[in-house]
């Protein structure tokens, strides 16, 4: 039963299904028809609907959660009709594309389930749950999780189509979900994927695999480049889909990182008696060997984990990454879209060395691209297909060429165009993408400064990170990497301090400063009404001016005090920020406190003069805000 694969226990006697529409492929629709047969909810002649369960037997008295992700479903209906004239659960509306719709019962009455998916007036997917007592998960899931050949961590018997993508994008946005302006932020990931409120796969295997209260539950740590790997993997061992990574060096000052061959989920030898023990095994052995280097790979080269895509709203979708030239990744969760009353926003997630994940918004101060750097192929890319061998061989990888062509429907198709851009180009489609009816200029100017301001937080939450292992540890001196070593090493420099992250800041606090220049520029890309784009620039100034003076951060000082800086202190600090990223220097001066200011008479503790010698040194790349090539 292929593609009417039960989910196994999403919560202990939870049940949870998906209706997945698979609009295009012809095998997806015959897929579709054939699974919702099989589950006993026939639907006319023609469906579309893929659906997945989860326990295979749902209990009564149980949760009962139901998602619908649809390709092109926008304004489709997700309907319950409830055993018993039991009230049908609210309907919560996300994404797109995919679009899905979520309907959570509370607690499962006894008998049939009608779930149906309207469309237009006509029923496109549908499944009736049977609610029966006695008969629960537990007594299948175990079996049916652990299947493997005996070798493999886990044998892949689901196909990476567009139907187990739409499903995969839907998981990562879930994960992530929360209104615009609240910021998202675990440490580590597990804190997410332990929150039944947020992972479809909660305890998906019957496992009690992220039961918080299980000691041999799945532990999440990973940092920037690590994060997409190991949503990816989870998601691939949790389904039943081919999963696989190489091993990339960091490149050189002339070209790329380059990787070595595939290992995947059937071929890699794990440790462990038991199939947590053994998952556990590959995922380590994953975060091991994968790097930031993995994804700045070049955009041609088809010896790689991801290939670059197109510019375009229906393929820049949940679960694509973005990399930067300088090594740093992260993923889409979520896109808002564009109203006549609030401009839109594509929000990613990143992972730092500290372990900690948060959510941010995309714009020119935070995703860095350059087409300048040897080094890189920077942009955004999506994970490379994993495919089932020919006559039963080991899993490979689809080159360039095939993704997307025809025996790979369920996939975007290679795209080089990122490589013909300029910086300015690019960050002008991508507005388009988000904006595509033009923003005021005024409201341009103020969400890059919320998004600068919220660059500010999550600084204070890095550098308090650092302030907390000092104190540990007694203020014992953190040791310095040599040269461009201080952007990629690893230990504790790499955890806590913060040069890749202040390079960042100061290339957001120039775009912010830079905007009205922008306008004049490219005026194609805001709502002027009419004025020219100069008296557009002048009236920016002045906002700029005085906006700057009234959003302000505050940060905990040495003695413990609450210090304010606002954004127009930051800017004033500029220089000192040169010099911020050292762990070993107070809480103070990684804020950019002058020297014999009120604010500096609380610090405590400097870096070495060795360190601060060569911290100057390297300030010319901050300054210039532009990294030196590997």
């Amino acid at each position: 039963m292929k593609n009417g694969l039960a989910f196994s226990s999403l919560l202990a006697g939870t049940a949870s299904f998906l209706l997945l529409l698979a609009s295009g492929p012809a095998h997806a629709r015959a897929a579709a028809g054939a699974g919702a047969e099989a589950g006993g909810g026939k639907c006319a002649a023609g469906d579309v609907a893929v659906v997945w369960w989860s326990p295979r037997e749902p209990q009564p008295g149980g949760a009962m959660r139901i998602l619908a992700v649809s390709e092109s479903g926008r304004d489709a209906e997700l309907k319950i009709a409830a055993p018993g004239g039991a009230a049908a659960p609210a309907i919560v509306r996300r994404g797109g594309p995919p679009f899905s719709l979520e309907g959570d019962v509370e607690k499962a009455a006894a008998g049939t389930y009608r779930i149906e998916v309207v469309l237009a007036g006509k029923v496109v997917g549908c499944r009736n749950i049977h609610v029966v007592s006695g008969r629960g998960a537990k007594a299948v899931a175990p079996k049916e999780a652990a299947k493997t050949d005996g070798k493999a961590v886990w044998t892949a018997h689901l196909a990476w189509d567009r139907s187990t993508e739409n499903l995969y994008s839907a998981f990562v946005e879930r994960l992530f979900d929360a209104p615009p302006d609240k910021s998202v932020d675990f440490r580590p990931l597990h804190q997410a994927l332990r929150d039944p409120a947020r992972n479809f796969l909660y305890d998906h295997l019957g496992l009690r695999e992220d039961d918080p209260t299980n000691k041999s539950a799945i532990p999440a740590t990973p940092d920037c480049a690590d994060l997409p790997y190991f949503l990816r993997a989870y998601f691939a061992w949790k389904i039943g889909l081919p999963f696989g990574f190489r091993d990339c060096d960091r490149g050189t000052d002339a070209r790329p990182p380059r990787c070595g061959e595939m290992a995947t989920n059937e071929s890699v030898t794990v440790s462990g008696k038991d199939t947590l023990a053994r998952v556990k095994s590959f995922f380590r052995q994953v975060t091991n060997h994968v790097q930031s280097g993995s994804a700045r790979t070049a955009l041609d080269d088809d010896n790689t984990d991801y290939y670059p895509v197109k510019l375009d709203r229906g393929v820049l979708r949940p679960g694509v990454i973005y990399a930067d030239p300088y090594g740093h990744v992260m993923m889409i969760v979520k896109w808002i879209d564009q109203t006549p009353k609030q401009g839109g926003l594509l929000l990613a997630v990143d992972g730092q060395p500290d372990t900690s994940i948060g959510r941010k918004r995309f714009w020119e101060g935070t995703f860095l691209f350059t087409n300048d750097t040897k080094s890189a192929g920077p942009g955004w890319k999506a994970f490379r297909p994993v495919v089932a061998g020919a006559n039963g061989g080991p899993l490979q990888a689809l080159s360039n060429k095939a993704i997307g062509g025809a025996g790979d429907s369920g996939h975007a198709p290679f795209s080089d165009e990122e490589s013909k851009l300029s910086g300015d180009e690019f960050y002008s489609r991508m507005g388009k993408l988000i904006n595509p009816s033009g923003l005021d200029a005024a409201a341009a100017y103020g969400e890059t400064l919320d998004a600068l301001v919220e660059q500010m937080k999550v600084r204070v939450g890095s550098v308090d990170n650092g302030e907390k292992f000092m104190r540990e540890t007694k203020n014992a001196v953190v040791a310095m990497p040599d040269g461009a070593k201080i952007f990629e090493t690893t230990g504790a420099w790499e955890d806590y301090a913060t040069p890749s992250r202040d390079m960042r800041l100061i290339i957001a606090m120039n775009v912010l400063a830079g905007l009205p220049d922008r306008v004049v520029r490219h005026p194609e890309l805001f709502v002027l009404g009419g004025r020219k784009s100069e008296d557009v620039r002048a009236e920016l100034q002045a906002l700029h001016k005085q906006r700057i003076g009234e959003r302000a951060i505050e940060y905990r000082r040495s003695d413990g005090s609450s210090f304010k800086i606002t954004v127009a202190d930051l800017l004033a600090r500029k220089t000192e920020l040169e010099m911020a990223y050292n762990p070993n220097d107070c809480v103070e001066i990684r804020w950019g406190a002058k020297d014999n200011s009120p604010e500096r008479a609380t610090c405590q503790r400097h870096a070495p003069d060795d360190q601060v010698a060569r911290m100057n040194e390297h300030r010319v790349w901050f300054r210039d805000a532009k990294r030196p090539p590997r």
